[in-house]
């Protein structure tokens, strides 16, 4: 049994209809009627300024007609905030129907380990190479000494609903998530910290890795949407 393990994330974007021309579409049917037709294929470079009047005033619903489909490998306690967040359609792979691979997160040395402060109001600082050490050796040994156990389960006849119930929530777990701009907007105002956000935000290092892969191909796919959404202090219409 080879046991992986790994410090990052795979977010992978798996098809993306969006672009800036969607947003200046939806949004020109309110005056244009049927005329708005004729920006479906438009070049939305000439209205950067409408998307940031869109965007400072809060005139959220434009930003929706729009698609990306992302392949996502993570692990299961980054699956658990991100899908608090109600703001995308999921399909996760099934414990209950595959046996579960043995692929584990483990912090990279230069992940900040330490907490100083109080709850909404607190950083994470570095720890020393003994803390490392510690964090690697018993994660480690953890992650090896549950999948055995699930391995003996599983060579033993129960199920694999049943056998997944000792693994740790470092588990990676894989899924298909689909979400438009808007709602990408109000997932990235809180789960990454930026500097010049209107709102600071103190996401968990992981789900921000998620968050960083996510915005990297949105800003490809909607230059003027994201350009809109920085300028006005990332704060999601």
């Amino acid at each position: 049994m080879d046991v992986t393990f790994r410090s990052d994330v795979t977010v992978e974007l798996v098809r993306g209809a969006a672009s800036d021309a969607d947003v200046v579409f939806a949004a020109r049917v309110s005056t244009a009627g049927e005329q708005s037709l004729d920006d479906v294929e438009a070049d939305a470079s000439g209205s950067k300024g409408l998307i940031n009047y869109l965007m400072r005033e809060r005139h959220g619903s434009p930003f929706e007609h729009n698609s990306m489909t992302f392949f996502v490998q993570a692990p299961i306690f980054v699956w658990r905030e991100h899908m608090r967040h109600r703001m995308a359609s999921y399909n996760e792979e099934s414990g209950r129907y595959r046996e579960l691979k043995p692929v584990f997160y483990l912090p990279a040395r230069d992940r900040n380990v330490i907490q100083v402060g109080k709850t909404g109001a607190y950083e994470f600082l570095p720890g020393d190479e003994a803390q490392y050490d510690l964090i690697e050796k018993r994660m480690k040994e953890a992650c090896t000494e549950s999948y055995t156990a699930y391995q003996e389960m599983l060579d033993a006849g129960v199920a694999r609903e049943v056998a997944r119930m000792v693994l740790p929530v470092s588990i990676f777990s894989s899924a298909y998530v689909t979400v438009n701009s808007r709602s990408l907007m109000n997932f990235l105002s809180l789960r990454r910290k930026v500097e010049g956000s209107h709102f600071p935000s103190y996401p968990q290092r992981e789900i921000e890795m998620v968050a960083e892969r996510y915005e990297e191909e949105w800003a490809r796919l909607m230059p003027l949407t994201h350009a809109a959404f920085v300028a006005n202090g990332r704060v999601s219409p």
